[in-house]
Parts: structure tokens; C-alpha cells; sequence
């Protein structure tokens, strides 16, 4: 019997517990489809830490892709990889000059007005606002989140490690497209491949994750025309000292209906939560559950994206698991990292998940997360190539342990 009796005091970091407490954003009205250049429109959910509404853009048939180029040589600047530049020259992308951290992203149902975009800039306490292009791609039969940007403004938004390099924003700005370290390297997208979306090839010209939740993809705004992405439907907002809760309600009200918006790095004014009941975590039958039903599918392999259930990503088997005992979590390894209070690794009891930070283009970033076994033993579903293991808890890159409360983690979107 697994005693959850424990009281649980001091351990949770004010902003990733607030986090989990603000309201749930609801599925907007469905999209009008529309037809585009190359590719037809329809109606997708689920981006970073809310629901948010974007495009889903199919692939198209591989006829009209282009020979793919030979993998090219990878570059390493400050934490960033990067590949050589091969028959597109980089384009000219001015200096970075200023780094905005992005609070609040928004998605809208259509293109966002000039008059709008205004209006929000005008919200007090915003510092500063980005336009960019949001829809699901796919690419090689994987659903991206992408993004299209300008290099030289969005730049700006991104951690510091991705906002510095110069040679990633150069080779966007190129008609290269930059994925983050967890697609590239476990979704099978390695630097210099050609990946196939929209009837087009695109090259892999950089690894950097763009700390905006669930984005794994960035393009330029051109290439984004190119494959039909719907334009001007989303905005990054920086605003670093107002609520983001309250932000987040007043924006709504300029915003056109429909719009959805997700908390990326909240600020946050209500107190820190320091004691927890016993009945505000899972029970010892629901934990069994769990146990077991992760336990069933050892053996089975990882892949990126897969939810099971015969294949599974670490996050995918974390939600999958904790479903079959009736427990609702979240999709995305970061949102699971704030399902619940953080506890010390020593601690840790079974059921519990622990979670890692492996990403170098983003050292802050939670990008792995496994289910506490007991013994000091872990299932996780490892890596591409690996399948779903029990092996010895690894505190390299550690971020930390996160004891999972149902009610909050139904509330994380």
C-alpha cells in the first residue's frame, strides 16, 4: 500500500504551480475552410500549455517534390546546431538587439486585422507584440506545429541561446526550416535531410526549440506562403509585469471571436501553495492502475508523436498509463511537468514522474519525463531506436519530480 499521508510543504516554484490553476481555454468555432495555393484547409487542436486552435495543412503527394540535397555538414554555435548552407545562399537578418520574453500566444480563427494587433499593443502593461503564422504541418507523416516568422524580429522571442545565432536565423531567412531538438533528434529529422510538406522539399537547416510549448517547427514567412499557411493569424505577446491570467481576459474581449490564447511563461500574483491534503493526489488503486497498465507495454517502441497504443514518445506513455485509471493529463512533457507539486527526488514514491532537461538548445527546457517504478528503477520509453523500458533512475540533466494531482492536471491545457 503506497502511503500518500505525506504532507508536502515547500515544494512547489510559485510560477509552474500557478500555472496549472488558470482557466481552461475552450475550442473556438470551427475554421471556414478555405482553399489556399497548394493545400486545403481544416480545423486541428492542441498547441503548447493551451488549446489552441490552429490549421492542419496535409501533405501533399510526393510527385512534385524535389530531389532531396545530401545531409550537410552540422555547425555548433553557442548551443545552437546548425547546418552548413548548401545551394540558397543566407539571407541578410538584422542584429538581435533586445530579447522580449513571450508571456501570452494567441492563434486566431482568421488573419488579425492591423487595427487589432494595435489595440493589443495598447493593452497596458504590453511591452511588445510579434505577428507570425500558425498551422500543423505535415511533414514526412508527422503532424508539426509550425510556425511562420520574420528571422529578424521573432528572433527576439526565442531563448537566449536560439535568439543569438546568428547562422539558424540566416538559414530560415534562406527557405530552411529549423525544428526543435526533440523532433530532430527522436522524430527523425536530422540536420541537412529534406523533409517533405505541401508538394515542396524543405531542408533542415537548424536544431533550436523556440520555447513556446508545443512548436516544434519554424519557417520564414515566404516559405509559409509557399505552403499555404494561413497568414497574420497569430501573435506573440510580451508583457512582463502584468498578470497573465488578467492579461489573458482583456485580450479576449479585443481579440475576434474564436481566437484562442495560451500561457507560455506566466506571470503570476497569486501566493505560493506550500501544503497539500493526501486527497488532492492520485489514490493507491489509481497508481496500481497506472503501474500496470505502462507496465503492459514494455517492449514496445518508441516513436515521436505516438500516443500508443503500440508505439509511444515518453509523454505519450505518461498520458496513455495514467488514462487507463481514469486520470486526465496532459499531452506535452512540459504540461506534465506542471500537473502537480515538485518533490524531492528522495522523496519520490511509484507513480510519480520525474522529468529531465536533455535539450542543448534550450537548457531550461523539461524535454523528457519517465514514471517513478520504486527502488530507485524508472519505466520510460526512451529514445527512437529504444523501446519501453524499466532501467535505473539517470540524474543527469535532472529537472525534478512532480507528484500528480488529478484535479490539476485536468486543468493544464
Amino acid at each position: 500500500m503506497l502511503d500518500r499521508r505525506t504532507r508536502v510543504s515547500g515544494l512547489i516554484h510559485e510560477a509552474r504551480q500557478d500555472l496549472a490553476y488558470r482557466p481552461r481555454i475552450r475550442y473556438g468555432r470551427r475554421l471556414p475552410r478555405q482553399v489556399f495555393p497548394a493545400v486545403v484547409l481544416l480545423l486541428v487542436a492542441a498547441l503548447a500549455t493551451g488549446v489552441v486552435v490552429v490549421t492542419q495543412l496535409p501533405e501533399r503527394s510526393p510527385e512534385t517534390v524535389a530531389m532531396r540535397r545530401p545531409v550537410a555538414r552540422q555547425t555548433v554555435q553557442s548551443g545552437v546546431a546548425t547546418a552548413e548552407p548548401t545551394h540558397t545562399p543566407p539571407q541578410p537578418v538584422a542584429a538581435l538587439t533586445s530579447i522580449h520574453r513571450p508571456h501570452l500566444f494567441v492563434v486566431a480563427a482568421k488573419p488579425l486585422r492591423s487595427a487589432v494587433v494595435a489595440k493589443v499593443a495598447q493593452v497596458a502593461g504590453v511591452r511588445a507584440v510579434e505577428r507570425a503564422d500558425a498551422a500543423e504541418v505535415g511533414m514526412d507523416g508527422k503532424r508539426v506545429q509550425t510556425l511562420g516568422v520574420n528571422p529578424s524580429t521573432f528572433r527576439a522571442y526565442t531563448p537566449k541561446p536560439t535568439a543569438r545565432s546568428d547562422r539558424l536565423w540566416r538559414n530560415v531567412s534562406a527557405g530552411e526550416i529549423a525544428v526543435s531538438f526533440v523532433l530532430g533528434n527522436d522524430g527523425g529529422m536530422p540536420l541537412g535531410k529534406s523533409v517533405t510538406t505541401a508538394g515542396r522539399s524543405l531542408r533542415v537547416g537548424a536544431y533550436a526549440t523556440m520555447g513556446m510549448g508545443a512548436i516544434d517547427a519554424v519557417v520564414s514567412r515566404q516559405t509559409a506562403r509557399a505552403l499555404g499557411i494561413p497568414e497574420n493569424n497569430a501573435l506573440v505577446v510580451s508583457a512582463p509585469k502584468v498578470d497573465s491570467a488578467k492579461l489573458r481576459r482583456t485580450l479576449l474581449r479585443i481579440l475576434p471571436r474564436g481566437s484562442q490564447i495560451a500561457t507560455i511563461n506566466p506571470v503570476l500574483s497569486a501566493p505560493q501553495r506550500t501544503t497539500w491534503a493526501a486527497s488532492a493526489f492520485m489514490t493507491a488503486p489509481q497508481i496500481k492502475v497506472a503501474l500496470t497498465a505502462a507496465a503492459s507495454k514494455l517492449g514496445r517502441p518508441y516513436v515521436w508523436g505516438a500516443e500508443g497504443p503500440d508505439t509511444f514518445d515518453c509523454s505519450g506513455l505518461v498520458q496513455w498509463a495514467y488514462a487507463q485509471a481514469g486520470i486526465k493529463v496532459p499531452r506535452v512533457t512540459h504540461q506534465q511537468f506542471v500537473s502537480g507539486p515538485q518533490i524531492p527526488l528522495s522523496q519520490a514514491q511509484p507513480g510519480d514522474l520525474l522529468f529531465w532537461r536533455h535539450d542543448p538548445t534550450n537548457p531550461t527546457y523539461v524535454s523528457h519525463v519517465a514514471i517513478y517504478w520504486g527502488n530507485g528503477k524508472m519505466l520510460q520509453a526512451p529514445r527512437t531506436g529504444d523501446v519501453v523500458k524499466i532501467s535505473p533512475v539517470g540524474t543527469r540533466n535532472f529537472a525534478g519530480v512532480v507528484r500528480i494531482s488529478p484535479a490539476i492536471a485536468a486543468r493544464v491545457r
